[in-house]
Order: C-alpha cells, then structure tokens, then sequence
C-alpha cells in the first residue's frame, strides 16, 4: 500500500464524516422511489431509466468517495478502509482514494473517457435535434421500446419523422433507430466515430455524464457523482416528454416538438442542460486527466 502524496489536503474526521452522512441521504433520497418500485415489482418508463439502461445500481450513488489526493483523517477504522483503491495517508489512521493505483489499472479507459470529453467539450452545441431520435425509434414499427400509448398514434408519427431532418449524433440513441429510419438520418454514427460527432448540445452526451463520471470510480467526488446523476434525471423528463409517447397518465405534459411552440420549449431546456454539462464536462475532464 503506497503513501498518500505530502501536499493532499486533510479532512478532519468529523468534517469528512458530515459530507458523506448529507452525501448518502441526498443519494438515498433520490434512488428512495426507484428502490420502493423495485421492491413492489414496478416499472417507471421515465424515471427507473437511468439504473436500467446504465445497469448501475443505487449502492453506487450511495457510497461516498472523497476524490482524488484528499486525506481522510481517523479513517482505518472505517468500513472504507477495506475498500478497494484506498491507501494509507501520512498520519497514523488515515486514509486516500488511492489514484496512482487506478490509474495504472484503468489508464486506458481514462484516457478513452477525457478524448471523449474533451472533444465534446470543443464542439459547437447543435440545437436542431428537437429530441426526433425518441421518434425515429418507432418509426414505421408497431412494436415499441415502452409498453405506453403513442401520443398522436402510428400514422401521424410517422408523418413527424417525415416531415423533419433527422440529425442525432448520438451512437447509443442511434442504434435503437428502426431500420426505416436509419437512412433519414444525416449522420450513421458508430462507435468508433463518437469522438467525432458528439457535441454537447445532444441530451444523450448530458446524460453521458453521469456514466462517466461512475466509470471514473473514486477519482470523482461523492457530490459531483450526485450532481452528474440528477443533471441526468432531469434531461430524462425532458427527453420523454417531447418523445412520441403519451405521459399524461404518469404525471408528464408533453413537449409537442411537433409544432413551433414545442421546438422553441425543447431548445430553451436544450441550452440550459448544454450549459449545465459543459461545467461538469470540466470538471470530469479534469478528474480523468490527473
């Protein structure tokens, strides 16, 4: 076990033990209604997507991690001290997320993570997207992703997807385009191209974050973890509510991109998550750069 570095700030014990007890009841607070579902055996089509697509369970938003080159004082003898990727720290009793280690196991998927981010980060956000990629995933399809009624039916969606210039550049929002609708898009992303077409304008890459910020591990502090989750909660509601489906019984008005008053609603909220991702966007590519 190697030694935390000597210039890593030090957390005093009761300092350090007040962030993670307000860190784990913000995060149970937000899991709270997924986990009462779960128990119940009950699906949510907006709300339990993020722990079914990304497959991360709530213990992960529970578990608090100081970050990187942080000291946490009188710490051996807690629960952490047999977590993995932690060391011992300068004083007798304390302990570090241990980021050499990390680094040396996952360098290749950090480096991976900040190309993605950086060149995101870079990129002009586009706004013109008006969220058609929920639509071109039940294009011509009678079957759907979600057991919910279409809002305007078959045939009248289809006309949308008709009507409109398809333009994702989100790989993982992509590859659930029914096959008709695959060749209206401007784009055919893979994932090899991801670097080369994400842009932070994309509700997808916004929710991205959030995966990324997991898949960064212990680097990343507890409350930029959380902040990274909720940023991508929110774009969720919204990216279901200009979707094709109908919410109204689930409590969700819908934003009718379909029309002029709905496109200009959808941007409004686009910028605001663009500008919220850019921030965290930083502060994981900072994170994940050393």
């Amino acid at each position: 076990m190697t030694i935390a570095p000597p210039d890593a700030p030090v957390l005093a014990g009761a300092v350090w033990r007040e962030r993670e007890a307000a860190h784990e009841e913000r995060a149970r607070a937000l899991t709270a209604a997924h986990r009462d579902r779960a128990a119940r055996g009950e699906k949510h089509p907006v709300e339990d997507f993020l722990f079914t697509y990304y497959s991360y369970k709530p213990a992960i938003l529970h578990r608090w991690h100081p970050g990187e080159a942080v000291e946490l004082a009188d710490a051996a003898a807690d629960a952490r001290a047999g977590w993995r990727w932690y060391r011992a720290g300068r004083a007798a009793g304390a302990l570090a997320v241990d980021g050499e280690a990390f680094r040396a196991e996952r360098g290749a998927l950090l480096a991976n993570i900040a190309r993605i981010l950086r060149a995101t980060a870079g990129r002009a956000p586009g706004f013109g997207c008006f969220g058609l990629h929920e639509w071109a995933m039940v294009y011509r399809q009678p079957e759907h992703r979600h057991p919910v009624a279409l809002r305007l039916g078959q045939h009248a969606t289809d006309a949308v997807v008709e009507a409109h210039d398809l333009r994702c550049t989100h790989f993982d929002a992509f590859r659930f385009f029914t096959p008709d609708a695959v060749p209206r898009n401007r784009e055919l992303p893979t994932r090899e191209s991801q670097p080369d077409l994400e842009q932070p304008g994309c509700l997808h890459a916004g929710m991205d974050l959030y995966k990324w910020a997991v898949k960064l591990g212990p680097l990343v502090p507890g409350e930029v973890l959380l902040d990274a989750f909720v940023l991508a909660r929110d774009i969720r509601v919204l990216d279901m509510r200009a979707s094709p489906y109908d919410l109204a019984d689930w409590g969700y008005d819908a934003v009718p991109i379909e029309t002029a008053e709905g496109k200009a609603a959808y941007i409004r909220a686009q910028r605001g998550f663009a500008e919220r991702g850019q921030l965290l966007r930083a502060r994981l590519i900072e994170i994940a750069g050393g």
